[in-house]
């Protein structure tokens, strides 16, 4: 399906009431890109994520975008009020400047599929749902349908904690898999023999992904949680997987042996190499033993057991 994009630019201040004007005429959603919030966050420490120092100079335009049924005359009505705006708010709302597209909203789903290929992983590999793959003696398949959720085998933090699992995964196992994204380690768990998977994220669009993808897969040994793991501990596995970055890791150190049962394994990932001292720090600090790690690129991934 198609729709109108209307993108104004704006300031900070002014970000919020162009939003609310445009929420009054369409359902379709309304998308804030303002690098004052990456920053606020950042100050305060908040952010689980790496933050590239061109952000930090970034000019400080604020984009609002919106979308509007094609034909209808909500982009319209909405233009109108945004002008009225324009000549009545008392705050600096910046240029205001408005520019209006066709886009296909299906379209990054198409562009996705062009690029996505069987990829193998040791005997594991991941299949497009849209490919008719067959498959050779002895591979595994995890089968994935397109979506937006973290967790596609190409990138080299979910290869190598693949390469993980199929080292230590067994079939008394129960996996649990943290931050699971698209469910791809969960369900690359569940194919390798594990007796049970558990995976869970914070995000419910990844709780939904994974959910998806293992009904794709014929998974009736997973069931995945829309918590923090580390919230219950009574959720407790042999094998845990997390494949996030080292900030969190680190933090994740502090109470995620309470979730691995004893002789339990954890496989941590995400890992950029700079990083991998600090993380390998952490978990020794609370009695893990590092067993082994692996790197590709910039990035590490290790594999630590719980001591007694």
């Amino acid at each position: 399906m198609n729709f109108n994009e209307l993108t104004i630019y704006t300031t900070h201040l002014g970000s919020e009431l162009v939003s609310d004007v445009l929420w009054q005429h369409t359902e379709l959603g309304v998308v804030i890109s303002d690098v004052e919030d990456v920053l606020a966050l950042h100050k305060q420490g908040k952010t689980w994520d790496y933050i590239d120092n061109e952000v930090l100079e970034r000019d400080k335009t604020v984009i609002v975008k919106a979308y509007f049924p094609i034909d209808d005359e909500s982009l319209k009505n909405a233009k109108a009020d945004l002008l009225k705006l324009t000549q009545f708010a008392e705050l600096d709302l910046g240029s205001m400047e408005m520019i209006v597209r066709e886009i296909d909203g299906d379209l990054w789903r198409e562009k996705w599929k062009e690029h996505f290929k069987p990829i193998h992983i040791g005997k594991i590999v991941i299949v497009p749902e849209w490919i008719d793959y067959k498959l050779e003696n002895g591979e595994i398949p995890v089968y994935l349908d397109s979506n937006m959720a973290f967790g596609t085998g190409e990138h080299e933090t979910t290869s190598m904690c693949i390469e993980y699992l199929q080292e230590v995964v067994r079939d008394s196992d129960v996996v649990l898999d943290v931050g699971s994204g698209s469910g791809i380690l969960g369900i690359a768990a569940s194919k390798l023999g594990a007796k049970k998977v558990i995976m869970t994220d914070i995000d419910e669009c990844a709780v939904k992904s994974s959910n998806h993808n293992a009904k794709l897969n014929k998974i009736d040994n997973a069931t995945v949680l829309f918590k923090n793991l580390l919230d219950d501990n009574t959720v407790k596995g042999n094998v845990i997987v997390a494949n996030i970055m080292a900030e969190v890791l680190i933090y994740f150190s502090q109470k995620i042996g309470d979730n691995l049962l004893e002789k339990g394994k954890i496989i941590l990932s995400g890992i950029l190499n700079d990083r991998c001292s600090a993380v390998i720090s952490a978990y020794e600090s609370k009695g893990f033993k590092l067993i082994s790690k692996k790197s590709k690129g910039e990035w590490s991934a290790l594999l630590l057991e719980k001591g007694e």
